[in-house]
């Protein structure tokens, strides 16, 4: 009888030794999750004879990974919290649900993390101290596939996160695209742009294109959404704006094949506003159409005026519904002051927002200031403005001075 005992454990040894051998080069072959899950089964189940078995994983949340030889489908069944406080291998006694088919809990640690529970029931042992020893073994081969399939986890992740830091590496090299390479600043035209991105990738973009020796547009706009895809669609909304530039000085045919574009690519899901205006220095005349952005600030020696006319915002309906151009005459000396409402919309610890009137209030003691000096002095003031508050979108300041 005890030789019979001892080649029985010298047996069950041997299987152990060999589902190591097996997990261990299933490991090594970088199988994916499922196909652990699945060797782990078949080992305990098939060479070890386990009874009864379920397997509980922290992903996201508590999942079951593994379950055989219950009345109920432990995979449909939700982990009871008080399994989680438990440090060692308990024995479970007196529980009228699925988990009192179970005879023992396993808990899996990876420093002070839980990272998995197993139940285990009838393990088929001769004495208590077989019966110890094979649990002793579940938890081994537990530890080894769960730290194995974490160790993956992290792996992909990190590959996902390289992923995304080389994609928003690239968009956020496509935005500083967008921008103009230079302004110009001269004696009778200077043009001052800030930019001021709440993430790396942001979706707000300006423009100054000269159309012939009179007449220049500059133009701001800010697209609904951040990172990646509002990256995207500027660059393609800055090169159709080009395009349409180059064939037509007509803002209305220009504003209405921009929204058709822009729905078909963005296909109603994000929209962008937009001001365009384009200067005659010869007429002296500024024609302008907002498209659902924040009215711009046309600053005068006698008044300041927002620039409201235009149409909705662009990429939500085809054809727009109306699309009305501004036309201002004898603009010899002005400042356009324009902006995106990250601006606007900071808000201070009382969560009032900066506001457009604090702007005209500014403008009405300082329009004769360089531009340089007005963007540091507003986004001083934003900044006192906020508080410990943190910015909450990206803001662009775009200015534009004419004098004769």
């Amino acid at each position: 009888m005890d030789t019979l005992s001892l080649q029985n454990k010298y047996n069950l040894k041997e299987l152990e030794l060999n589902a190591l051998l097996e997990i261990t080069q299933s490991i090594n072959n970088n199988l994916p999750e499922t196909s652990l899950y699945k060797i782990y089964e078949f080992t305990l189940r098939g060479n070890l004879n386990i009874k009864r078995l379920a397997l509980f994983v922290m992903d996201e949340t508590w999942s079951c990974k593994v379950s055989f030889g219950t009345s109920t489908n432990c995979f449909e069944q939700k982990l009871p919290e008080d399994f989680l406080v438990t440090k060692t291998l308990t024995q479970i006694d007196d529980r009228n649900d699925v988990f009192g088919e179970f005879d023992y809990l396993i808990p899996i640690y990876h420093k002070a993390s839980l990272l998995s529970v197993v139940f285990v029931g009838g393990i088929n042992a001769e004495d208590e101290e077989s019966k110890k020893s094979s649990t002793r073994f579940i938890q081994a081969l537990t530890n080894i596939i769960i730290v194995a399939i974490e160790n993956k986890k992290l792996a992909r992740q990190q590959l996902e996160q390289e992923a995304l830091r080389k994609e928003l590496e690239i968009a956020s090299d496509v935005q500083q695209f967008l921008f103009p390479d230079s302004l110009p600043y001269g004696l009778r035209l200077k043009i001052e742009a800030s930019y001021l991105p709440h993430d790396r990738v942001g979706g707000d973009y300006y423009d100054y294109i000269p159309i012939n020796q009179n007449q220049f547009l500059i133009c701001i706009a800010d697209v609904s959404g951040k990172g990646i895809p509002a990256a995207l669609m500027m660059s393609n909304f800055q090169a159709s704006l080009r395009t349409l530039v180059r064939q037509t000085p007509n803002l209305v045919e220009i504003v209405n094949e921009l929204n058709y574009q822009v729905l078909e690519n963005a296909k109603g899901e994000k929209f962008i506003t937009f001001f365009a205006g384009i200067y005659d220095h010869k007429l002296k005349t500024l024609v302008y159409i907002n498209s659902g952005h924040n009215p711009p600030l046309l600053i005068t020696k006698d008044d300041i005026v927002q620039l409201e006319e235009g149409s909705t915002v662009l990429g939500a309906i085809h054809p727009l519904p109306f699309v009305n151009e501004g036309f201002i005459t004898d603009l010899d000396e002005f400042l356009l002051f324009c902006y995106t409402d990250g601006l606007t919309e900071t808000a201070n610890e009382q969560n009032e927002e900066f506001g457009s009137e604090r702007l005209i209030e500014y403008f009405k003691e300082n329009k004769h200031l360089d531009l340089k000096k007005i963007h540091q002095d507003i986004i001083i003031n934003l900044d006192g403005f906020k508080g410990d508050n943190g910015y909450h979108d990206d803001i662009t300041i775009l200015s534009c001075k004419v004098d004769l």
